[in-house]
């Protein structure tokens, strides 16, 4: 197509390559760890910043040259040719995967009838595109917080009308994911939370949440979808108090609502920092449960306390997310989407793929210094010998739940000394760190 004609097939050139249009980490068909690079890393584009972002901020109309929507002023007719843009646009990228709000791929009409008619006709291409070219859809979503009847939330809205809204629109996306064999499905709580408790009933709110995922449960199984489930945290941002704050608060909520087996984690680096968590936290907490499902690749800007989406450029950043995912032993169903946008300044279609370069190669650098770390054991050596009381004599029985207090009070009463601490090294792993990075 004349959309993309500046953009070439991207191929892999190594570390030493100054073209921009090239890979320098990202070897698709390496092996690393018994596992091909793109298996371990199952990219993913993020179809609402790469196609319908438009650049536009509270302070200024979108900057975003996008010759496919400028040709086209028909709305239906756009969105046909967008997702032929963006399936050209993968391919040449490299790119095996996709994920999509239903709203971005069409646009909504007057009645839902009318949007779900409209919805099926954008599929129909969809769906021709992925038989073409072999890209697979990484999950689905709904968008069910841009609309003004989302005002005060979706399935946690005061107006049951509201909440009836939002399950028919999940219904139908979750129909249109599992119509197009997505790996999963992601609920994004973008209004699921509250501004003051002098208006808000916080336990109907939590409670309808939870009947509203119960649904989605049962509807999964009426119409044979067998993707994954992912809840993603956000913390604050759109709503002062978000219901899905951060992976402690979700693993929680479905614990408390019987939701845990049905769901795990979609996890974004941004929102990890709008939580004033590293993403290295969140990852691990969500492991640690048994809930690490997906990611969402981008960065946010620590100077700034809002969700920027940047494309992820920062290596220490991504090594020690990618060691957290081998540690966990990889994403199954899930990969790592980027859910990031260009700056409004970088504003042609040349940007979009320079951006993608950039973000894929941080991850796959990343993944290459994390293998190489887990090889070695620097970290897990340190680990075994800092927690070796635990592995033998008292700190054994307490592991194995042999002792309680009156023994632990008994084996220290008449004790002169305890055994002495062992050294953390911190700063010795920190530098270790930068050896391994730097190489």
């Amino acid at each position: 197509m004349k959309y993309l004609k500046n953009v070439r097939v991207i191929k892999y050139e190594g570390s030493k390559s100054l073209n921009p249009m090239a890979f320098k980490y990202y070897n698709p068909e390496e092996v690393i760890l018994g596992k091909k690079m793109k298996d371990h890393l199952k990219f993913g584009m993020a179809y609402w910043h790469t196609m319908t972002g438009t650049g536009g901020d509270p302070f200024g109309s979108g900057t975003m040259i996008r010759p496919w929507d400028e040709d086209n002023t028909d709305p239906i007719e756009q969105a046909k040719v967008r997702v032929k843009v963006a399936f050209e646009f993968m391919e040449k990228v490299g790119f095996e995967y996709f994920c999509f709000h239903d709203r971005d791929i069409a646009p909504e009409q007057d009645t839902l009838e009318e949007t779900n008619r409209v919805l099926d006709e954008i599929v129909d291409v969809i769906e021709e595109e992925m038989k073409r070219t072999g890209i697979k859809l990484l999950w689905g979503t709904t968008n069910a917080f841009s609309h003004p009847r989302f005002v005060n939330g979706a399935s946690t809205s005061p107006n049951a009308d509201v909440f009836a809204y939002a399950a028919s629109q999940v219904k139908k996306a979750m129909e249109i994911t599992n119509r197009l064999g997505g790996a999963g499905y992601v609920f994004w709580g973008g209004r699921e939370g509250y501004e003051t408790l002098l208006n808000t009933d916080m336990k109907l709110e939590q409670d309808n949440l939870a009947r509203f995922l119960h649904m989605a449960v049962k509807y999964a199984k009426e119409i044979g979808f067998e993707g994954q489930f992912y809840i993603e945290p956000k913390p604050k941002e759109p709503t002062k108090h978000q219901y899905d704050f951060d992976s402690a608060t979700v693993i929680s909520f479905l614990r408390a609502y019987n939701l845990d087996k049905d769901f795990k984690l979609n996890i974004e680096t941004n929102h990890a920092t709008l939580a004033m968590h590293t993403m290295q936290h969140e990852l691990r907490l969500a492991a640690d449960a048994g809930m690490l499902g997906s990611v969402d690749a981008n960065q946010g800007d620590l100077l700034l306390g809002w969700d920027t989406d940047q494309f992820p450029t920062n290596i220490y950043d991504s090594t020690l997310a990618m060691y957290e995912i081998l540690r966990a032993g990889g994403l199954t169903t899930g990969g790592l989407n980027f859910d990031a946008k260009v700056r409004r300044s970088s504003f042609t279609p040349e940007d979009l793929a320079i951006a993608h370069i950039a973000g894929m190669d941080t991850y796959a650098a990343g993944l290459r210094i994390a293998a190489k770390m887990w090889e070695d054991k620097v970290l897990e050596n340190n680990l075994e010998e800092r927690y070796s009381s635990y592995k033998k004599g008292i700190g054994e029985k307490i592991v194995n739940g042999e002792v309680g207090f009156k023994e632990l009070e008994a084996y220290v009463l008449h004790k002169v000394e305890i055994d002495p601490n062992q050294p953390g090294k911190q700063e010795l792993l920190e530098a270790i760190l930068n050896q391994y990075i730097i190489g």
